[in-house]
């Protein structure tokens, strides 16, 4: 069983008394400006074993009844698709996702405020998508006099210009899919008219990480730095937090370059210093629900070599530059890890190296490794999937699994319409004969209904495998990493 060392459920209780608390210093009206993922955080559920991955959903359903969400999202990323890595869709496509599930939730959606607009942005498409879903959008252009000029960003030239968007509710989520998307920009536009018409609402910031009150060398704050390599960001003391209360406090660098703007931006919109530091922005109890930091300190420092892994394999595929690379490698030497500390991958590169093959291991969550080689009739991932699926069930290792008229007609197609040289069956194809397979055997159903098992299992590959069987391990909740070699 894996080990716990976060209670989510203190979580809930006491950041969600932490964000009324925040409701009640203004005019019970706050603009949260909502970070990270709203589903599925399955970074935080690594890194935090015991956070669970839709713990921020719970959250805002705690709110529901005074609730509204605002979604944000960048021109630019319209017009170029941009493609959310993680979801291999677009951010146009995410946001609605992300509407749709919310909706389903009983959760009111606002509006979608496109930030950052330029004449001539085509964001037709998205305007008419939203208009059959009765969502109203809202269009934001460019600041005047952002960031030097505060005179002229909080005046009728500035944030005057941007559409007043009505809100009823006590709390207002302004959220993103993706980052770089306008949120703070609407929080702040939303705050000038809320003045203007007499609502005195305040703003407040939603981040899991970094955690303020852990360390800076904390493996938690670096997992974080692991994380978002490619956007540069770097986690520092906050030194407005230190010169006004004299308390160290983690931030990162682009809260606290920003933070004189920010503050002078909300005493001229409010008339008083509301925040004397960035962390002061912020909501956070993370370090409150830490039950054992050993077992915090162990997923927060795999999730590290785990980050740099797929930084290498990236490399390889000239998917990022040498500067991701080494900054990566930094964060590593501050804890003085090494990619050999990764014991799953210690199993898998050995044996590939006796096999003189394609190897991909897993371990389970009893702490057993289970290796599979690549053959001819299957994939290493194909291999290693079997046999981990027969080690969870305690099917014997002799059984087979796979109809052998099944694998025959699979066998003929791919004959027929692959290209390719080898015919072995990749995960998904191995994954589809089993459920074709469960229906008239019962062992197998029996193995499908123990796959929930495999979800949070560590696993290596000794090549980078083919982008169907990564995406096939993730759906499976499978936290891969491979060699950076082809």
């Amino acid at each position: 069983m894996n080990e716990i060392g976060f209670d989510s459920d203190k979580y809930l209780k006491v950041q969600g008394e932490k964000i009324s608390e925040r409701i009640k210093m203004f005019d019970n009206k706050l603009y949260l400006e909502f970070g990270g993922k709203i589903f599925d955080d399955n970074h935080a559920a690594r890194v935090l074993p015991g956070f669970r991955a839709d713990n921020k959903i719970r959250l805002l359903q705690q709110f529901k009844e005074d609730l509204e969400v605002i979604f944000c999202i960048n021109a630019a990323d319209i017009e170029k698709s941009k493609i959310r890595a993680d979801y291999g869709i677009s951010y146009e496509l995410e946001l609605l996702r992300l509407i749709e599930k919310l909706q389903g939730l009983g959760i009111l959606i606002n509006s979608v405020v496109v930030t950052m607009y330029h004449e001539g942005n085509n964001i037709s498409h998205l305007e008419n998508l939203l208009k059959e879903r009765n969502i109203k959008m809202y269009i934001h252009r460019p600041t005047e006099g952002y960031p030097d000029d505060v005179d002229l960003i909080v005046s009728e030239e500035g944030y005057g210009k941007n559409p007043y968007i009505e809100t009823t509710k006590k709390l207002v989520v302004v959220t993103a899919p993706g980052p770089n998307s306008g949120k703070l920009g609407t929080c702040l536009s939303q705050l000038y008219h809320e003045y203007k018409h007499g609502v005195k609402a305040g703003y407040a910031k939603f981040e899991t990480f970094p955690v303020w009150n852990l360390s800076l060398l904390d493996p938690v704050n670096i997992a974080y730095e692991a994380a978002t390599a490619d956007l540069k960001d770097v986690n520092m003391i906050d030194p407005f937090h230190l010169e006004a209360y004299g308390e160290y406090a983690v931030n990162y660098n682009r809260d606290i370059s920003t933070f004189p703007i920010l503050k002078n931006i909300l005493m001229k919109i409010t008339g008083k210093e509301i925040y004397k530091s960035p962390t002061d922005m912020g909501v956070n109890m993370i370090k409150q629900c830490i039950t054992d930091t050993e077992v915090i300190k162990k997923a927060a420092t795999d999730e590290i070599i785990r980050r740099y892994y797929n930084i290498l394999c990236d490399y390889k595929q000239k998917i990022c530059e040498e500067d991701v690379v080494e900054q990566s490698k930094a964060l590593m030497d501050k804890l003085e890890l090494s990619l050999s500390d990764r014991e799953v991958a210690r199993v898998a590169n050995e044996k590939a190296k006796e096999k003189g093959s394609n190897v991909l291991a897993i371990k389970l969550n009893d702490g057993k490794i289970i290796t599979g080689k690549e053959t001819k009739l299957l994939s290493c991932a194909s291999a290693a999937f079997l046999n981990a699926i027969k080690e969870i069930t305690g099917i014997p290792d002799q059984e087979y699994l796979l109809s052998s008229t099944v694998l025959d007609g699979i066998y003929k197609m791919k004959e027929k319409t692959s290209y390719n040289t080898s015919y072995s069956l990749d995960l998904p194809e191995v994954l589809i004969a089993l459920s074709i397979c469960s229906v008239t055997n019962p062992i197998i159903e029996k193995a499908i209904n123990e796959l929930e098992k495999l979800k949070g299992c560590d696993a290596h590959a000794s090549y980078i495998i083919a982008k169907s069987e990564l995406n096939a391990l993730k759906n499976l909740g499978i936290n891969l990493t491979c060699e950076p070699r082809m």
